[in-house]
Parts: structure tokens; C-alpha cells; sequence
């Protein structure tokens, strides 16, 4: 019998989210101005949260590691966000929504929790539209849709490549306009290193202010994390580069589960990696699948002629292409899911078909939607033979006034003109789909202790489909986790405030203080970068795109033994008691060389391939699935989620069965 408790409520899918809020206890607005609530992260969902928690009346104390909410990573999810409104009338509804998200997460995620998501996905854009986030319109002025991969219909909105953005710049006005009314209380520049639980309670948090070092305590009647997901424990991501785990992994030490670590997800449009001085990878929007048709070279010799520099793309004549995508999965093409589109990638590279002077790169090519659209719009300007020039240049056009900004931004990185020469891509590490484990209300193992976002498990199942982050985070935010909480925190209205000066706060910052004390008086060997690059490379080569079990076995050894040298050689210059960006990223490392760890020992428990997580061992052999990742439902149709137990070799896994009453799990075929 497992411990975990969904409290998925009963009764039809369509009607458990509207039951469940009629049923649920609420806090009196009174009795809301004496309730304190801690958000960690300051995103789209932790910003949403804590706007919408101030907005109902509770004390909201927001923290970052950031010197703003703006600089979240959420500005990163450059493309769009779902939701069933079917502006374009292409037969979309929730029901559709609900069922594309748990098919594109290889039918492992809840059917509730996504329901709900579908569910609330028109408020999501109803919300912003108030908030005046610019999304982009048609000629009569109504919302303009997009596709993305995975689906059949247009449902992504979108704010050019510009969404996470805006959208995050309407979360952090409405937090900005609670801060201006004294209800949130803002610690920007300070980073939580531990929770605190009082009688099995999660009361507060430990930070440290990371400019003057100072290590605070700060008491509240729950706490919210929304802190992101850990991508970087690959080094390179496409993560900003502080972006990190150690909120959730602090959190899971002290007794929240951490669900499916092995369910990460690989981007196939990324800018390639070009040599070992990067730091970071770049993302290039999925909304470029849209129009961009992605090739190789048929020939084996025209793909060593072009890495030699030999040719040129633009050389080889349309016969001498091969659009992979559309010539294995014609139903969806160049729109299949990540997971699949990254792996073929992969696929035709090892094969020698790569074309940059790495072998790992494929190309992205506008020519024919330039060509198309400038047809088209020689058309409507009653031009009926234009030449290639005019058709060009009003192809151009349309091209920059959709996705503008990314082609500049491509263009800087690789200099390169991607309007006239195609855009060179490779997978990289994106989103993390799994995350601490919650219930149907958000709520970890841990009383009190809240996850939402990219930080909880999520809704995602293994693999995460285009737009559909946005979507998750700001649900969590603005329409989820409003309502939820209140169920917990109406037993705490007697409550009071919570001191600081107790037992439990005394350990918890005890043991912050022994942990910056290790880091700072290591040997000093080697620098906090050496040891990440390293867990990177055993993280990419073993656990990356597709995994065995000889390397996840070899992974968690070497992951332990590289763990041991950290703590014994890092080098951290600097002391604590003051700015030191080097002792900030020493802390995430050391949670990195933990989480890897339990990674590579999921990644392994799940023998099986299902989204993003591929097991060699577990492919169709025959058929028209022939080499495509292989589900087994009999043994894996639940979400793994680990119990701290102090080393990550020591984890407790606990199951929860996923249940699947409204959707027949079918094989995953994009064909």
C-alpha cells in the first residue's frame, strides 16, 4: 500500500475541479490579514501566486535570487502558450487539449490535473489580455494562433517570440502592484538554503541575503515553491546559469519526494555547441518548426563537403535533401514532439550526416515559407507575376514580423543570415518534467509545503509539449493554487504568527552555517566549474538523449565518487560574509552532484521508454513503430516518486498508479 495520497477528488473528469472548489474549506477575508505565506521564485508561477495570494488578502514574503522578478528564466520560453479556446474553429476543445498533453507525455501524468489544466486554460489568456499583454492579433483583431509540435490543431498564443516575457512582465506588474499596497514584501538578491518544519509543518525558510551574506530566518504559516527546474545539472542547458535545484533539494532532505528525476527534456532547436568555452546553450523557439522545414544532405558526400566547408547549403538542389521529419512522420512532420524530433536529430548525425564542423547540427531552412508566403502576399497586393525578388522580399517580411527578434538573435550568436542561409540546430537540454511530488491541491508530502510550476512533477507526464509550460505555471499561479492553499491554511487562523526564535529555526540555520563552513574550507584544488563541467559530461554521454544500464550504472558510480572529491578539493575563494557568487554556485553544484545521483538510479529503476526518457533496451522491433521508444505499461504506468534516506543511493521509492479512466493508452505513433 502506498503512502502517497493524490486526494484526487470523485466523480466525472469534467466535473472533479468545479466539485472540489465547491467543497474545500475557504479562509474568511478577516481572517486572510493574519495568515503569512512564503513564495520562493519569482516566475510565472511563483509571481502569479504571489500576486493572486496578496490580491485575496494573505502576507506574502516573495524571494529571489535575482535583483528582479524580470530576470526569471521565464523570459526564456520565447514561443507561445496553450489554451482550448479554437479561435481558428479546427474542432480544439478542452477535452482535446486534455488529451493531446497526456498523449504527448507518453500517458504518464494524471488525467485529472491535466483535465484541470485544459480547464482553466481559457481563463490563463483571459487573465493576460486584462493585464495588457500584447498578444499578437489578426487582420480583424482577434488573437492569432500558431501550432506546435504534437498536435493537429492551432491553439498556441503568442507575443512574436516574445511570450514568457510579456507574460511575465503582466505577472511582475501585478506583483508590483501588491508590493506598492504593502501585501507582498520583496527579498530580491536572496536564496533559500533550507526549510523549516515545525511539528512536521513547513513554517519557514532559511536564506541568505547574497550580497551582504547575511543568513536570515523567516517565519510563515506555508511555504510555495515555484524555483524552476534543474536542467543544469548537465552544465549546458538551456537554462539561464542560475538557474539550479537547491530549493527543491532542500525540501526533499527534509522529507518532500521527488518524483520521476529521469523525465528531462530534450530541445531540438537549439543553437549547436560550438566548442568547450560555452557556458550555456541558446534556445530557438519551437514556433520556428511552424514554417521551418528541417534536412540533412541525402548524400554522404555532400555532408562531408559542407563541414569541410566545401559547399554551401544553399548548393545542393531540393532532390539532394533529405527533410527527415516529413518523410518519416508525414501526418505530423516537421511538428512531431521533442522528444521524437530530438532523437532523429541525433539519429541522422551519428549516421555522419551532421553539418557543421562538429557532425552535430541539421538544418532549419525559411526558403520555403519565404518563398510561399511572399506569393501569397503578392496575391493580396494584386501583383499577379512577381518577380523572385518581390516575392522575397514580402516573404521576408512576414518571416521578420513573426519571428524577427529570433532570427537577430540567431544571427549575433552564429553570424549568419538565417532569411538567405538555414539555420544550423541541435538538441540541448531544455525542461525538466519531473520535480517534487505534490497532490491534486499542489501540496508536497510535507504539510504546508507547496510546489507549482517547472518545481513540482508536474502535469506533464514524460514529455512536455511546446507552449505548455506557460500554461502550467501560470494555472498553478493564477487559478490552482489560490483556491488550494486556503484549504490548508483554514486550520491556521489561530495560529498567530510564527516565531522565529525556536529549537527548530536554531538547527535549520545550524545547519546552513556548517554546510557554507564545509564548502569554504575544502582544499581548494579545483575550481566549483571544474566539478559541474565534469558532472555535466557523465550526465549528457549516460543519462542524456538515449540511456542503458551499463552507463547509468557506470553514471551513478562515477557520480558518487566525483561528489566525494567536491566536498574534500573544491575551491571557493572569497568568505561568506559578503558578496560571492562562487559560494552561491558552489551550494547549487553540491545539490547537483546529489540530484544526478538520484537521476541516473531513476533513469535505471524505469526500464522503459516513455517521452523523453529512452531506453535502448526498450524500442519497437518491427512494424511501423520499428525503432520508436517502447512503453510498458504493465510495469511503468506510475509516477516514481523517492524518499530522501541520506544518500541518493539510499532512496525509498514509492509509487503512485496512474489510473486512466477517460483516455485508451494506445502506442505514441506521429506517423
Amino acid at each position: 500500500m502506498s503512502i502517497l495520497d493524490a486526494k484526487i477528488p470523485e466523480g466525472p473528469l469534467a466535473d472533479k475541479w468545479t466539485n472540489h472548489k465547491n467543497k474545500i474549506n475557504l479562509v474568511n477575508p478577516a481572517n486572510k490579514r493574519n495568515i503569512d505565506v512564503i513564495v520562493v521564485g519569482t516566475g510565472l508561477a511563483g509571481g502569479s501566486a504571489a500576486a493572486s495570494l496578496a490580491e485575496l488578502g494573505y502576507n506574502v514574503k516573495t524571494f529571489c535570487y535575482q535583483d528582479s522578478p524580470r530576470r526569471a528564466h521565464s523570459i526564456a520560453a520565447q514561443g507561445g502558450i496553450n489554451a482550448a479556446k479554437n479561435y481558428q474553429g479546427d474542432g480544439d476543445s478542452n477535452y482535446r487539449l486534455f488529451y493531446d498533453t497526456v498523449k504527448g507525455g507518453d500517458y504518464r501524468s494524471r488525467e485529472a490535473n491535466v483535465y484541470r489544466l485544459a480547464e482553466v486554460s481559457g481563463n490563463i489568456i483571459d487573465q493576460c489580455v486584462a493585464q495588457g499583454v500584447p498578444f499578437a492579433r489578426e487582420y480583424g483583431g482577434l488573437l492569432d494562433n500558431r501550432s506546435f509540435g504534437g498536435v493537429l490543431v492551432s491553439r498556441t498564443f503568442y507575443a512574436k517570440g516574445q511570450t514568457g516575457q510579456q507574460l511575465l512582465l503582466g505577472a511582475y506588474s501585478a506583483m508590483n502592484r501588491q508590493i506598492n499596497r504593502g501585501k507582498i514584501q520583496p527579498f530580491n538578491r536572496h536564496e533559500m538554503l533550507d526549510v523549516v518544519k515545525i511539528d512536521g509543518k513547513a513554517r519557514g525558510i532559511i536564506a541568505r541575503d547574497l550580497v551582504t551574506g547575511k543568513i536570515e530566518r523567516h517565519s510563515a504559516h506555508a511555504v510555495v515553491l515555484a524555483t524552476g527546474g534543474y536542467g543544469n545539472v548537465f552544465f549546458l542547458s538551456t537554462n539561464a546559469m542560475g538557474s539550479n535545484v537547491t530549493a527543491s533539494w532542500k525540501a526533499h532532505r527534509r522529507g518532500a519526494f521527488f518524483a520521476n528525476p529521469c523525465y528531462t527534456q530534450i530541445h531540438p532547436t537549439c543553437i549547436p555547441v560550438s566548442g568547450d568555452h560555452q557556458s550555456k546553450l541558446t534556445l530557438m523557439s519551437e514556433s520556428l518548426r511552424n514554417d521551418g522545414r528541417i534536412w540533412v544532405p541525402k548524400k554522404l558526400e555532400d555532408a562531408v563537403a559542407i563541414r569541410e566547408g566545401k559547399k554551401k547549403p544553399t548548393d545542393l538542389a531540393e532532390a539532394d535533401r533529405d527533410y527527415y521529419l516529413e518523410r518519416r512522420y508525414p501526418a505530423f512532420g516537421n511538428l512531431v514532439p521533442r522528444d521524437v524530433a530530438s532523437r532523429a536529430a541525433k539519429e541522422r548525425c551519428d549516421a555522419g550526416f551532421g553539418v557543421n564542423k562538429t557532425g552535430e547540427a541539421v538544418y532549419l531552412d525559411f526558403a520555403s515559407a519565404i518563398n510561399r508566403y511572399g506569393k501569397e502576399e503578392a496575391l493580396i497586393h494584386g501583383n499577379q507575376n512577381p518577380t523572385d525578388k518581390e516575392i522575397y522580399d514580402l516573404g521576408r517580411d512576414v518571416i521578420e514580423n513573426k519571428y524577427g527578434n529570433l532570427f537577430q538573435m540567431y544571427e549575433k550568436i552564429v553570424d549568419e543570415n538565417p532569411y538567405k542561409t538555414p539555420m544550423m540546430i541541435y538538441p540541448a537540454v531544455h525542461y525538466t518534467m519531473g520535480g517534487i511530488w505534490v497532490d491534486y491541491n499542489l501540496q508536497t508530502t510535507v504539510e504546508g509545503l507547496y510546489a507549482a510550476g517547472e518545481a513540482n512533477f508536474s502535469d506533464h507526464g514524460a514529455n512536455r509539449l511546446g507552449a505548455s509550460a506557460l500554461m502550467q505555471g501560470l494555472a498553478d499561479g493564477y487559478f490552482v493554487l489560490p483556491y488550494t492553499i486556503g484549504d490548508y491554511l483554514s486550520k491556521d487562523i489561530r495560529t498567530g504568527k510564527i516565531p522565529t526564535d525556536t529549537p527548530e529555526f536554531d538547527s535549520a540555520e545550524k545547519d546552513v552555517k556548517d554546510r557554507i563552513h564545509k564548502l569554504m574550507n575544502a582544499s581548494g584544488q579545483h575550481s566549483v566549474d571544474y566539478y559541474h563541467k565534469k558532472l555535466g559530461k557523465i550526465m549528457w554521454n549516460k543519462c542524456g538523449m538515449s540511456r542503458n544500464a551499463k552507463d547509468l550504472e557506470s553514471a551513478i558510480v562515477e557520480i558518487a565518487e566525483l561528489r566525494k572529491d567536491f566536498w574534500a578539493n573544491v575551491k571557493v575563494p572569497g568568505t561568506a560574509d559578503g558578496l560571492n557568487q562562487e559560494l552561491e554556485k558552489a551550494g547549487r553544484v553540491a545539490d547537483f552532484l546529489e540530484l544526478g545521483e538520484l537521476f541516473a538510479k531513476d533513469a535505471l529503476n524505469r526500464n522503459e521508454s516513455a517521452g523523453g526518457h529512452y531506453r535502448e533496451e526498450s524500442v519497437e522491433l518491427s512494424g511501423e513503430q520499428k525503432g520508436e521508444a517502447l512503453r510498458d505499461d504493465v510495469n511503468f504506468k506510475y509516477v516514481a516518486a523517492w524518499e530522501y534516506k541520506g544518500e541518493p543511493k539510499d532512496a525509498v521509492l514509492h509509487k503512485e498508479d496512474l489510473v486512466f479512466e477517460n483516455i485508451e493508452l494506445k502506442t505514441r505513433s506521429y506517423k
